[in-house]
């Protein structure tokens, strides 16, 4: 194989002391969501809140005088570009990023921050990859790639070294997979250290190109997905062979189990996650009869999540759970009405989110109208008691289905 557990021990040499060793810890809320005894490696606690640190700081350590001062280029959606502009930075290296125009503006403006030029290039990685390519050999700079380079294998690797380290009993590792490198370098480690140790690959469903390589299927890639860092078309060459020979299986995640995985760090473990720094734990949720009573550490590899698209996630969690849901009521169109009904939902515990009034329906007759309600609840049995108690007054209320209309 391109990567030997010889080569991560270096890496974790080099590296050591200028990336931070994160912390190892039980998650016993994580543990009862899923039936199984969960460990997390925080590496959403690095300076850039990512993994990408360890690879890419092995590899620009790598570099000779000539080719610091020509200076580096990479392409990412975000979380390898930051690790690479912020090393870059500490060591005097010019650094340019090619990021595809559908990066979250959090991470972009991360980037910039640490003094790297971002070129915005292509809807994709791999759209973004040709333009960084075709820059490297125009301004003679060194290629850092996200995921294909033996360095950045090697450095990506160290995190199972330290798994291991501070909880040896572990019998499974759920790893995020995009482009193999993160979930390459851990195999590597990991099964050196222990042979018996399972590892497993989460991969985004609307991106499975290391599920189609490995079972020669042609499933559909592309498409909107919370896990934008994992959002890759093409495999790693390098990675494939530690990848077939070293994983177990592939699960893949759908939107909805990675949203609840966000949820549930930022939620039962006051942590922030983003979509693929969530994904292993989401395959926890996918496949939970595959884990229950197994010892398995995830591996939280980054927190970069948009701002604005969190507080969606929060939103649709909530809804999920029933304690945001909505009532279409009929009503009688005179003074007064409104004003009785929100006076009955605040007797019945209900925190009034939202109304619309709509008169001009014609299912209802001319004095009478539809009254749009969403409101907070206690949770599911508690949206059916307000239900029930509205049905009762004579408002016939019916249920909005506000998840499926937001999606």
């Amino acid at each position: 194989m391109s990567v030997t557990v010889a080569d991560v021990e270096a890496a974790r040499r080099t590296i050591a002391g200028r990336v931070l060793r994160t912390p190892m810890l039980p998650a016993p809320k994580l543990s009862a969501l899923t039936g199984a005894e969960v460990y997390v490696k925080y590496e959403n606690l690095q300076v850039t809140n990512s993994f990408k640190e360890r690879g890419a700081l092995n590899k620009l350590a790598s570099l000779n005088e000539l080719a610091r001062a020509r200076g580096v280029i990479a392409m990412s959606a975000g979380n390898h570009a930051q690790a690479v502009a912020y090393h870059a930075a500490r060591l005097g290296i010019p650094a340019t990023i090619v990021m595809p125009v559908t990066t979250p503006f959090v991470k972009v403006e991360a980037t910039e921050a640490y003094q790297a030029e971002v070129v915005l290039d292509g809807e994709t990685v791999s759209e973004a990859q040709m333009r960084a390519e075709a820059l490297a050999r125009e301004r003679r700079l060194t290629w850092v790639h996200p995921y294909d380079d033996p360095l950045v294998i090697a450095g990506q690797g160290s995190i199972a070294l330290e798994m291991l380290e501070d909880a040896p009993a572990l019998d499974m590792l759920v790893i995020p997979i995009g482009g193999g490198g993160l979930i390459a370098g851990n195999a590597v480690a990991a099964r050196a250290r222990k042979p018996s140790i399972e590892i497993i690959g989460a991969e985004a469903a609307l991106y499975p190109s290391f599920w189609n390589t490995l079972r020669g299927e042609n499933r559909p890639l592309g498409g909107p997905t919370l896990a934008e860092g994992i959002a890759v078309k093409n495999v790693g060459v390098l990675a494939l062979p530690i990848v077939r020979e070293l994983v177990a299986e592939i699960v893949l995640v759908d939107e909805a189990h990675l949203e609840r995985a966000v949820y549930a760090y930022l939620t039962l473990q006051k942590t922030m996650a983003e979509g693929a720094g969530a994904a292993g734990l989401a395959a926890m949720l996918v496949k939970p009869e595959k884990f229950r009573g197994r010892k398995v550490g995830l591996i939280l590899c980054g927190g970069n999540i948009d701002p604005r698209i969190l507080a969606s996630v929060m939103v649709r969690e909530l809804e999920r759970e029933d304690r945001i849901v909505s009532f279409r009521l009929t009503i009688p169109d005179r003074p007064g009405v409104l004003g009785q009904i929100a006076t009955r939902l605040g007797e019945l515990g209900a925190n009034i989110l939202e109304v619309d009034h709509r008169r001009l329906f014609l299912d209802v007759p001319a004095k009478g109208a539809k009254l749009d309600v969403t409101v907070e609840t206690r949770g599911q049995v508690h949206g059916e008691e307000i239900f029930e108690a509205l049905e009762a007054e004579g408002y016939q209320p019916v249920w909005i289905d506000t998840a499926t209309t937001m999606e």
